[in-house]
């Protein structure tokens, strides 16, 4: 069942948003809304974070149904980002490359000059950690924690450490073991926002350097303040449609690498939020279209757009890894 949705999820988006570059050969990237406004169209509204979750997405389909026609789309796709952000990896804030940075390991790019521009983020100020974006003074959770993710993956142990010990020490609330938003150096002020996918990113490092404590609390803290009736909230629409999406990758993981109830509880999450997302959505071109609240009815003013539409994808694709 689980991976049925997870392959109408992809049908769905593949047809309402995939489309070429410029009208370029060879090329092609998701578009950021659908139906799209003429600047749409062209690919002119870049959310370059975005196409590093349909990226990842491409990814989970490839481990789930393995295709060469997929995988040929996964090598243009990767190329055609680099193309649209005008010949780069890289731009001006470190969450948005370390997002891009963990697709692009996955789908067995050279991540290298992403890796550079993270190595060179990280400062003693505000105790350590990565600044969020360049000539700013916040840290945060949503950089520091796919930081901490990507160097981990690929060896850099020591520096994942020190980007986990940073949130861990700085970040999380002692009263919920929630994971607060970040921090202004300069006054030291924490912003105690939270954010669906602050907890996932945090769980993520959490896992990948076997901090199973870290990783526990963390379930145990989301499903006590993060899914009412048992489903992950979602957070409206353009950059707040990928965060629930992208806290069920990693409730997935943990419901596999963790023991005992926060692995069932892990699992539970991501397999009911899945079901009331699929029982909510409308029948739109392709396939279904979902909602941006994953417990209420699609359409809402928030399913036009892509982050939406590629958080549930990434919903359905972590479920399909628990099926």
């Amino acid at each position: 069942m689980y991976r049925e949705w997870a392959a109408e999820a992809e049908r769905a988006i593949v047809t309402r948003h995939l489309r070429r570059v410029w009208l370029l050969p060879g090329t092609i990237l998701g578009r950021s809304g659908w139906p799209p406004t003429p600047d749409q169209r062209v690919h002119w509204h870049w959310n370059y974070w975005w196409q590093a979750h349909l990226l990842d997405c491409l990814v989970d389909a490839q481990h789930r149904d393995p295709t060469p026609a997929r995988d040929a789309v996964i090598g243009r796709f990767s190329s055609s980002v680099r193309l649209r952000n005008f010949g780069k990896w890289t731009n001006d804030y470190y969450d948005d490359m370390a997002w891009l940075g963990l697709a692009l390991q996955r789908a067995g790019r050279d991540v290298e000059p992403i890796l550079a521009e993270l190595r060179s983020a990280w400062t003693p100020d505000g105790g350590g950690g990565i600044w969020w974006r360049k000539g700013d003074r916040f840290k945060n959770a949503p950089s520091n924690g796919p930081a901490a993710i990507l160097h981990a993956r690929v060896g850099e142990t020591e520096r994942a450490r020190e980007l986990f010990s940073w949130l861990d020490s700085t970040l999380v609330d002692p009263d919920t073991g929630l994971v607060w938003d970040g921090l202004r150096v300069d006054d030291h002020e924490l912003v105690k926002a939270i954010y669906t996918y602050c907890q996932g990113v945090f769980l993520g490092a959490a896992l990948e350097l076997s901090e199973v404590d870290a990783a526990a609390r963390t379930v145990r803290a989301v499903a006590a303040h993060c899914a009412p009736g048992g489903v992950l909230r979602g957070q409206g629409g353009g950059d707040g449609g990928l965060f629930a999406g992208i806290l069920a990758r990693y409730l997935a993981l943990a419901a596999q690498r963790l023991t005992g109830p926060e692995a069932d509880a892990a699992r539970t999450l991501v397999l009911d939020s899945a079901r009331a997302c699929r029982e909510h959505a409308a029948e739109a071109l392709g396939g279904p279209l979902f909602p941006s609240e994953w417990s209420q009815p699609a359409p809402d003013e928030h399913s036009r757009d892509l982050s939406v539409q590629v958080g549930a994808w990434l919903l359905f694709e972590a479920a399909a890894t628990l099926a």
